[in-house]
């Protein structure tokens, strides 16, 4: 029975493997991961239950100069994610050199003065000198209650962190039922299922504006689920190279997206999908609100 529940917030750059700390933790997929900065738009809470102790992860969008109004609603998520939570994960490379965007957290975080942890994401990409550099350089910048050096993608250093956020957990009722590991909707899932594959087939700049807004979901008896998706886009050249020669590319994103969508759903899924240019999404605050991109 729950009896203690801790919320954390865990923020960084883009890139720097929140998404993939946060699936690590969960023990199972939550959140999109792709090799592209900015894969993660909204906040998702993500639930962990380990003894008498909830955790509630805040995985945010990575901090970083906004050029656009979803730019903007995304940095506005994670200044706004610091504060109000028992304590705050910063997600930083092995780098011995402290970027604005981690400068700008570490000023937030103050401004909070909320616990904050130091995880020090990719140690298996550097030396243990190179790692002590960086432990050194952040110690002086802000007094950290911990520093855990990490593996999201292989779990060190998971399990240790993990244990330091329980010391943070305050006395509670659950705050979600104990098989949710997630807030997201399925519906809402899915559109990110979608909008991951997407990232990892297509290059360059076409990934960034691009949007995903389910326009069916519904169960038949037999359990099959309609599921009809737009694809939005803001370039007509894009759209070309989303649907792809004879519709080879869609028909691959459609197919690698109803496969993991029938795992999640534990269900066969029946899939279309329809690309639309929307010139300057991005810039529009009704189409922001429209993909829930806003409030």
């Amino acid at each position: 029975m729950i009896q203690k529940t801790a919320m954390i917030s865990i923020v960084g750059r883009p890139n720097v493997g929140k998404s993939t700390l946060t699936n690590t933790l969960v023990g199972e997929k939550v959140a999109i991961v792709t090799n592209k900065p900015q894969t993660t738009r909204n906040r998702i809470s993500a639930i962990i239950n380990r003894g008498d102790t909830q955790f509630v992860l805040l995985d945010t969008p990575g901090f970083h100069k906004s050029r656009t109004r979803l730019g903007d609603y995304m940095v506005k998520v994670a200044r706004e994610s610091i504060a109000a939570v028992d304590a705050t994960v910063l997600m930083v490379e092995p780098i011995a050199n402290i970027g604005e965007q981690e400068k700008a957290l570490m000023e937030h975080i103050r401004e909070a003065k909320v616990p904050v942890i130091l995880a020090i994401n990719k140690i298996d990409s550097v030396k243990k000198d190179e790692l002590l550099a960086v432990i050194a350089l952040y110690s002086a910048e802000l007094n950290f209650d911990a520093i855990i050096p990490i593996s999201a993608m292989k779990g060190e250093g998971t399990a240790e962190l993990l244990d330091k956020l329980e010391t943070y957990a305050v006395p509670g009722h659950a705050l979600f039922p104990e098989d949710m590991v997630t807030d997201q909707p399925e519906k809402q899932v899915c559109a990110e299922i979608i909008r991951e594959k997407l990232l990892l087939c297509l290059d360059k700049e076409v990934p960034h504006g691009i949007a995903v807004e389910v326009t069916k979901f519904s169960e038949r008896e037999n359990e099959i689920i309609d599921l009809e998706v737009t694809i939005f886009c803001e370039k007509t050249s894009h759209k070309g190279i989303i649907i792809g020669k004879r519709g080879a590319m869609l028909k691959k994103i459609g197919e690698q997206a109803r496969v993991e969508i029938e795992g999640f759903m534990g269900t066969k899924v029946y899939l279309q999908t329809w690309v639309k240019v929307m010139e300057n999404w991005r810039d529009r605050d009704s189409m922001l609100r429209n993909f829930g991109y806003s409030g």
